[in-house]
């Protein structure tokens, strides 16, 4: 009896590993300048991390195939190549219940997006801008023209291309 429990313990915990978080990233609006929600976003790989102390908020940057090998390059500046997208998931900043010392992620507050285009986006650095809010994805802003306010923000970047990420060094 012992062994069978054990046994279905196991592959209730398999099951749990094996299977995909759920993501709520279906049928999100495009955001009014035309950008949408990348499908799959939730399975990219990290390329850094961030902590906003002024809005107490950290971040995941996640990059699509593009991004990931422009980040591994490791060329001494950071080039982007057209069709990079990086995608910051941002969480308010929460204290672990059982080790006070940690800070784990908290209430989801939105989603970012920077996608590589210097034709398309060259008045705003070569980069398309777009957010939602929430777990349920809502454009950020109805304004088509919302992301010159986060290029006019980027502009502290412009030495490494607009970008404030810094990719993660890896063994």
């Amino acid at each position: 009896m012992q062994t069978h429990s054990h046994l279905r313990q196991l592959a209730i915990l398999s099951t749990l590993l094996c299977t995909p978080a759920i993501s709520f990233a279906q049928n999100v609006q495009a955001t009014a300048n035309n950008i949408e929600y990348p499908k799959g976003l939730t399975n990219w790989r990290v390329i850094g991390t961030s902590i906003r102390s002024d809005n107490n908020t950290q971040r995941v940057i996640l990059g699509n195939s593009i991004a990931i090998k422009a980040a591994r390059a490791n060329t001494g500046k950071q080039e982007w190549p057209k069709g990079t997208i990086l995608a910051k998931l941002v969480w308010k900043n929460d204290t672990l219940a059982t080790w006070k010392a940690a800070t784990v992620p908290g209430d989801f507050v939105h989603a970012e997006i920077m996608l590589r285009d210097t034709k398309k986006y060259a008045t705003t650095g070569g980069w398309g801008f777009a957010r939602w809010t929430g777990l349920d994805l809502k454009p950020h802003s109805q304004d088509s023209n919302a992301g010159e306010a986060c290029f006019t923000c980027h502009q502290a970047a412009k030495d490494t291309n607009y970008v404030f990420t810094v990719p993660a060094k890896l063994p």
